[in-house]
């Protein structure tokens, strides 16, 4: 019983410690974004980082990172009582390291275009966004009000992000010049495409559906090759009229050009479509955040 006890307490200090090293890597990577590229090159951002940069270029006595963390303040509480204790708590965590690193992390960039700097920062916030959202928690701000609409609506967390930061950008483009917001503009969409590759990556899912006359050949060599489940669904051919055995399976990205490889060695005159997974629910192939 003791050292059952004394397992489990170290698996649990193992997860937080594993989680906190990943909202400081990627909140450390966020910074050097905001420190070395926007706020030298004056561009915008989206979401509560944003609100800062457009305070701070107003009123440069400020610091960006005591604004930001003033405005996290009131969406903590849609945090509370819409998402889970230990988001929640991880992601408070998560927006004190954030405003410590954007007060801390200081990194230049010789970058004089202003294009390849967009997409320098939107490659290095979207990678940070990116590993912060692979933990338990978040950096506090949009993420929250971004996993709110997750779990209610299926709606892409990265799609999310670029949805609010460009109608916050419209809004703050007024203050500012045009030049600046669209360059801004190409930064938070290199970021959102960045962001949702990470939080997927190689692990995204795809649902496959095969008709083929050898379709007793294929179920078995994805159940017993691919190792993975297969349904079989019961259809009619619209302009034959015979019946036919669809084959309806849920895989990974890496497992498709495997799959296809088997498919056409059973049956080159398969018809087979592969589409994208918004999520997936499940114990061996499911991708369902832990929010």
């Amino acid at each position: 019983m003791g050292v059952s006890l004394t397992s489990t307490r170290s698996g649990f200090a193992s997860q937080v410690s594993w989680n906190l090293v990943l909202l400081a890597v990627g909140s450390a990577l966020c910074a050097a974004a905001i420190n070395g590229i926007l706020i030298p090159h004056q561009f915008l951002s989206g979401g509560f980082v944003g609100l800062a940069l457009v305070t701070y270029y107003l009123f440069p006595v400020t610091k960006v990172a005591w604004i930001y963390f003033l405005l996290n303040v009131p969406i903590f509480a849609l945090g509370w009582v819409y998402v889970g204790r230990r988001f929640f708590l991880y992601s408070l965590a998560g927006m004190l390291v954030f405003t410590f690193a954007v007060r801390w992390v200081h990194i230049s960039f010789p970058l004089e275009e202003p294009i390849l700097a967009a997409l320098l920062a939107g490659i290095i916030s979207g990678v940070g966004g990116g590993i912060i959202l692979r933990s338990l928690g978040s950096a506090g701000g949009v993420d929250i009000l971004a996993v709110f609409l997750l779990q209610r609506f299926s709606i892409r967390l990265g799609s999310t992000i670029l949805a609010f930061n460009t109608v916050v950008l419209s809004l703050a483009a007024l203050a500012f010049s045009l030049e600046a917001a669209l360059y801004t503009l190409i930064y938070m969409y290199v970021a959102s495409y960045v962001i949702n590759l990470v939080v997927t990556g190689w692990s995204q899912r795809k649902a496959v559906l095969i008709i083929s006359n050898e379709w007793e050949k294929i179920y078995k060599g994805i159940l017993h090759e691919i190792r993975r489940g297969v349904t079989i669904i019961q259809g009619r051919g619209a302009y034959t009229g015979q019946a036919e055995q669809i084959l309806y399976t849920v895989i990974t990205f890496r497992e498709v050009a495997r799959l296809k490889r088997m498919i056409r060695s059973m049956d080159p005159q398969a018809f087979v479509v592969v589409t994208d997974t918004l999520e997936v629910m499940g114990l061996r192939i499911g991708t369902q955040p832990h929010w």
